[in-house]
């Protein structure tokens, strides 16, 4: 079986771009519903009080952090944490890209940490986004072919 094969007749590119395209919509509507979560240290305290609330989980890098230590080991065992508690995860490396989709929907500073973004099912109840369950298919089919923490490319504006 070829990723053809299981993305249709997407290539991994347009499956890249078009699970980034979702998860822009998905973080506008975690921000209007105050589901988003923003920041390695505020997101490992959520997954600490209250991991089964945590809908997706996003890990922001770009060229300037790659080489930052602390945060790789901090990467390192928020994957874990997800692994471990069925948490759907994605990997976007344009920092900046996020700010701008992040920054345009709520009041954002721009020191606010987003290596690490969670989206929270508001309430009690399950969160129905079409755009979450678009990614959570994408995460399922990147597990099928061996790619545990998937890459998103963000759509440019």
């Amino acid at each position: 079986m070829t990723l053809e094969d299981v993305y249709g007749q997407q290539t991994t590119a347009e499956a890249s771009v078009s699970a980034g395209e979702a998860l822009e919509e998905l973080l506008g509507s975690a921000i209007s519903q105050g589901c988003l979560t923003a920041g390695v240290y505020e997101s490992a305290k959520v997954m600490n009080v209250d991991p089964d609330s945590v809908a997706f989980c996003v890990l922001v890098t770009d060229e300037e952090y790659e080489c930052d230590i602390a945060l790789q080991i901090h990467f390192t065992l928020i994957q874990s944490f997800c692994f471990d508690n069925d948490i759907d995860i994605v990997r976007v490396n344009d920092l900046q890209r996020l700010t701008e989709i992040v920054g345009k929907g709520k009041d954002f500073e721009e020191t606010e940490d987003l290596h690490c973004l969670l989206i929270t099912n508001p309430g009690d109840e399950s969160w129905k986004d079409p755009a979450l369950e678009k990614l959570k298919l994408f995460c399922e089919k990147s597990r099928m072919i061996n790619d545990w923490l998937p890459a998103i490319t963000l759509p440019e504006r």
